[in-house]
């Protein structure tokens, strides 16, 4: 059984309003402040989230015009396909599951599809910068007229490819790309390229074969032309 209670009329008692039914009772005092929660530990669940049980179609059709949707991207979103979103919105049931927990997180920071969503492809080459299997940023440029746009998908300034630099040059790109490679100065590096099958030391060249991965951790580049 839970009961609210406010925190300046604690000494106050408090009358269960349902015993067998596990009742909840509200004491406020007369400045409305803010309720907490305590646990009798009579036949109770612990709540550890403030996370609905169900949400309803209207909620969902509310909140993915909020976030200025449609069914097909918003099924993008949630991982699902676009007959389940239509679905949903047509329920007159109790709709449950991890759409639920979606629905809070996204009502309270509509924001985060928007730090989510892959930026459209103006250049020709893209380069995701990875971790693992984690995408950490995105690489598109243009090696013609020498353009480099970037976007972030973590905060760890360790995690991203030019750090705290959000707006990198094109020779700053040029000096990620073979700090992704074995150096110019190698021992024996003319070996090093033939295997590889490469005439020349060209960063480029080496991480179309190589990822850009390295042994002493776990990033690595996926290029997509």
């Amino acid at each position: 059984m839970f009961f609210l209670y406010d925190r300046h009329v604690i000494k106050q008692s408090i009358n269960p309003i349902n015993h067998q039914n596990n009742g909840i009772i509200a004491l406020t005092n007369h400045h409305n402040d803010g309720l907490i929660m305590a646990e009798t530990g009579i036949g109770a669940k612990t709540m550890k989230y403030i996370i609905p049980e169900y949400t309803t179609a209207e909620h969902i059709k509310e909140l993915r015009k909020r976030l200025n949707m449609t069914q097909k991207e918003f099924a993008e979103f949630a991982g699902c396909s676009k007959p389940t979103v239509e679905r949903w919105e047509s329920s007159d049931k109790k709709i449950t599951g991890p759409v639920v927990t979606l629905m809070e997180i996204l009502k309270r920071d509509t924001a985060w599809a928007k730090k989510l969503s892959v930026p459209e492809k103006k250049f020709r080459l893209r380069i995701y910068y990875m971790y693992r299997d984690e995408i950490c940023t995105i690489i598109d440029v243009d090696e013609s007229r020498r353009l480099v746009e970037i976007k972030n998908y973590t905060d760890n300034l360790q995690y991203r490819a030019f750090g705290i630099n959000t707006e990198p040059s094109f020779e700053e790109y040029e000096e990620f790309l073979e700090s992704r490679c074995f150096p110019r100065t190698r021992d024996k590096m003319k070996l090093e390229l033939d295997k590889l099958g490469i005439p020349f030391y060209d960063p480029m060249m080496i991480i179309e074969k190589t990822e850009g991965r390295m042994a002493d951790d776990d990033f690595w580049l996926k290029i997509e032309v």
